[in-house]
């Protein structure tokens, strides 16, 4: 066995790999660019070398930096994780050409199944079944246009070289083939240095249903069971569970054969996952389940496999790579109970789900599951990397157990101010339908309604946060050293002779007055301070400190140490409350025609030009950051003024990139 590994790779995969690293006594090397300088993962290794600026393809992806880090700390293995260089052929010969093991799959497997057009026809010849489409090198636009038409809308378009979504658009009508292959082609461009696409028939209730294999130089390859991914949005995974709902025993042995056949077909060694696409039409069936992909490395959401197996794949990786044989048999790999697991991530549900960057401020996750995180509290969410910050993963008896574990672990998640999907995470899990595991990959579409309404301000959290105005105020007025410059200290709410205290209380949500009446209660207090909240009629009893709120006896959660406002956690949301109404919040109107950038980006399309009429939806300017493409469209029918922007230009956040005027309004 090799006495150091280095992780090339970041974030909470990179912790991970080192946790069992550490755990076999191997010394851990992590590597981090400029944005990575404080990261959770440098200061977990053992040992750190930085290897360039902020951006990926200047650090993470700059092979030979890597290569050169690795030569540096002395590593001896080199663990490429997820994402990055995880699927290079290249780097994988370049690894061993310097005298270092190589923990993944031969580089002649990687190339093979890396193209998806080419590991289609290799399936083919292996006997798995592949779904209709064309996968040919003829890349004109008019050939990709009439296969389409030949294999009939709705289709989908992939980048050759893709994953995780990237490269991948739905067309649902003739006419918006072009806009979509231009727009896939792109990223397939910027992602993977390729713009090759196939097309392939878009199945119309389809499930994600993935295998995952493992192979050793001994010519053993075994499966670990499968797992459903079903729950997804915009082709990304959301949820991921083990093993798949309605999988019975014969459907499960059909398609984990084809899946080690798929791997036997490139002589597969080490971790890998391949992945069918089912028409849950009718249920899952073995005949009406295709070979999709295959990803030639570990997969994110591996832990629920380790959940119901009782396997640690890191460790089975790295006994593979150093020439071991795989620990178990067929028969002795158990699947035990069901597990889940979700992708949080630094995003806005309520708006677009766009990403959320900045400073974590207050950052708690539960601490009764599993959780692989590379950020923590004070850490730092960069516009450089994906926005997932953390899984969350939960092992139970049965299915429903598990959903209700994990609805309830997201629900317990704090972080602010960066936004985050934890009560959008918390409704799916919680949804009849997938409780009753009746999900597909459309379920997130079909659901959106329920999943993202808007509710009021629940009243419970409005007397939360006014009561704790009066907390806080007991705690600057009496507390040894409180601070005189507190903005709570001016209330001393808590000050009673004869009769309970009284003070109206206004706090702003969201640009609105949220008032009541505080009512100080006499007689020895239950906690720290006691108080009545009079508010719309209703009363609450609230009691306790700043840090630990109670209200009608249910404890409710508060950001501590924010000290300009209060910031009540419900649900896996954040509410926050100001001292008084923020600059600007509730005036005007919802839009006013100008199109700024979320986030710092970068300019890929601008699809449209001034004067154009565009209709309320239309895509003006499309802005690339975090390893996506965001498209800002019209917010109403008009006409485009200025574009203030070209390809290739980096937009700061905020920055008008273009104006619309409404259709009333143009002359």
């Amino acid at each position: 066995m090799f006495k150091s590994v280095l992780v090339a790779n970041r974030g909470e995969i990179a912790c991970r790999v080192f946790r069992t690293a550490q755990r076999m006594g191997i010394r851990t090397i992590a590597i981090y660019s400029d944005a990575d300088a404080q990261a959770l993962h440098v200061r977990e290794a053992d040992q750190a070398v930085r290897i360039g600026p902020a951006a990926a393809r200047e650090s993470y992806l700059d092979a030979d930096k890597v290569l050169a880090a690795a030569k540096e700390a002395g590593a001896e293995a080199i663990h490429p994780a997820y994402g990055f260089l995880s699927e290079n052929a290249d780097f994988a010969e370049a690894v061993t050409a310097a005298g270092m093991v190589w923990i993944g799959p031969p580089p002649a497997a990687i190339r093979a199944m890396g193209l998806k057009d080419a590991a289609k026809t290799l399936m083919i010849e292996a006997g798995v079944p592949v779904t209709p489409g064309y996968q040919g090198e003829d890349q004109s636009a008019a050939t990709l246009a009439a296969e389409a038409a030949r294999i009939g809308y709705p289709v989908l378009i992939k980048a050759v070289a893709g994953g995780g979504g990237k490269g991948m658009r739905l067309v649902e009508r003739a006419e918006d083939f072009a806009d979509a292959l231009a727009s896939a082609q792109r990223e397939g461009q910027s992602s993977f240095g390729d713009p090759r696409v196939l097309i392939e028939s878009y199945i119309t209730r389809p499930r994600h249903i993935e295998v995952q294999v493992f192979g050793d130089s001994h010519g053993t390859v075994v499966h670990l069971h499968e797992r459903d991914c079903s729950l997804q949005r915009r082709h990304q995974k959301v949820i991921e569970e083990a093993p798949a709902p309605g999988m019975d025993a014969a459907t499960r042995a059909a398609v984990t054969a084809a899946a080690v056949r798929a791997a036997q077909a490139v002589n597969y060694q080490g971790a890998g996952t391949i992945e069918f696409i089912a028409d849950a039409s009718d249920g899952l069936k073995a005949d009406r389940i295709w070979f999709m992909e295959m990803n030639t490395r570990l997969q994110v959401e591996h832990p629920v496999t380790e959940a119901i197996t009782g396997v640690d794949l890191v460790e089975w990786q790295f006994r593979v790579a150093a020439g071991e044989a795989i620990p178990l048999k067929q028969a002795d790999i158990p699947i035990k109970g069901w597990a889940m697991e979700a992708r949080l991530y630094a995003e806005d549900p309520a708006n677009g789900f766009l990403p959320s960057i900045g400073r974590l401020e207050h950052f708690s996750l539960p601490d009764d599951i599993r959780v692989d995180t590379g950020v923590q509290q004070g850490g730092e969410v960069s516009q450089f990397y994906d926005p997932m910050i953390a899984k969350l993963i939960v092992h139970a008896d049965t299915r429903e157990a598990a959903a209700a574990d994990l609805a309830h672990a997201c629900a317990q998640v704090e972080v602010w101010p960066v936004k985050t999907n934890a009560g959008f995470l918390a409704r799916c899990l919680s949804h009849p339908r997938f409780v009753a595991g009746d999900v597909d990959t459309g379920f997130i579409a079909a659901e959106e309604a329920a999943l993202l309404s808007n509710e009021d301000l629940p009243a419970h959290v409005a007397a939360t946060a006014l009561a704790t105005v009066g907390l806080r105020a007991d705690d600057a007025a009496f507390s040894a050293g409180g601070d005189a410059a507190s903005p709570w200290r001016d209330g001393l709410f808590a000050f009673r002779l004869n009769a309970p205290a009284r003070a109206q209380i206004a706090l702003y949500h969201q640009g609105e007055a949220v008032l009541a009446n505080l009512v100080g209660r006499a007689g020895p207090p239950i906690g720290h301070s006691t108080y009545d909240v009079e508010m719309n009629g209703r009363r609450f009893l609230v009691y306790g400190s700043p840090d630990f709120v109670h209200v009608d006896h249910e404890l409710a959660s508060v950001a501590p140490r924010i000290t300009d406002r209060v910031i009540v956690f419900e649900r896996g949301y954040a509410f926050e409350f100001g001292l008084r109404r923020a600059a600007g919040v509730g005036d005007g109107s919802a839009s006013d025609g100008a199109l700024r950038a979320p986030m710092p980006g970068r300019i890929v399309a601008v699809p449209a030009k001034a004067g154009d009429a565009v209709t309320k939806g239309q895509s003006i300017v499309v802005l690339e950051a975090m390893k996506m493409e965001h498209a800002l469209t019209a917010p109403f029918d008009g006409v485009v003024g200025a574009i203030s922007v070209s390809v290739g230009d980096q937009a700061a956040e905020g920055t008008v990139l273009a104006t619309v005027t409404a259709s009333g309004d143009a002359e």
